[in-house]
């Protein structure tokens, strides 16, 4: 597998990458019940995204956007960091623990500041997930941005063959962090709107 996966280098004050190392293509397969087989659909195509079932190596907690790297960003600055990291579909894609799928909505539910978390989708035992490409063909002259189907890519992309992955307690802390934090830029943006039309006024409306 060595000609067509390359090893990345990785940094780890930034460990964003696109590529899925060899240890880390191990990893994923060993979701799969047929893990050679997975490793051969890969060597024949290593461009295109596949499905692979939850609950055995990991789960995943599917959220918005926006909040899912508000997520990402709280748990690599403040936090233990991440496990792999992926968007698809416009959505952030958080590889956790087994058994994090089941936990976090009912600790969601306790926690004062779960009202302010979005809709998460926890895929668990019995779901599956499409995950990105292991290796992306590269980007010609002109190409999109984002030119791997429905938009699926890693952020953090598998690099060990036994990933550190976040439990539910952790990613708990990282949802209220995310939820305080954007709440808190949200009445940041909100404010030179207010002061200027307590200061100004609108002119429609007050020119004589």
């Amino acid at each position: 597998m060595s000609d067509w996966l390359p090893e990345t280098p990785r940094n780890l004050a930034f460990p964003t990458t696109a590529y899925v190392t060899l240890a880390g293509a191990d990893w994923l397969a060993s979701a799969s019940p047929h893990p050679e087989g997975m490793h051969v659909l890969w060597a024949e195509r290593p461009d295109a995204p596949t499905v692979l079932p939850c609950g055995a190596a990991f789960d995943v907690i599917n959220t918005p956007a926006l909040f899912g790297r508000r997520m990402v960003d709280r748990l690599w600055s403040s936090g233990p960091g991440s496990g792999p990291v992926a968007t698809h579909r416009g959505r952030i894609l958080l590889f956790a623990a087994p058994g994090t799928a089941q936990r976090l909505p009912s600790l969601l539910a306790w926690e004062e500041w779960g009202s302010a978390v979005p809709p998460l989708l926890c895929h668990g035992s019995g779901d599956a997930v499409t995950v990105p490409p292991l290796h992306p063909r590269p980007h010609a002259a002109g190409d999109a941005a984002d030119e791997t189907p429905a938009g699926s890519r890693w952020l953090v992309a598998p690099d060990v063959r036994d990933p550190w992955l976040p439990g539910p307690d952790i990613l708990l802390w990282a949802c209220v962090r995310a939820a305080r934090g954007g709440l808190g830029a949200d009445r940041e943006s909100a404010r030179p709107h207010h002061e200027s039309a307590v200061q100004g006024g609108d002119p429609v409306l007050t020119g004589g």
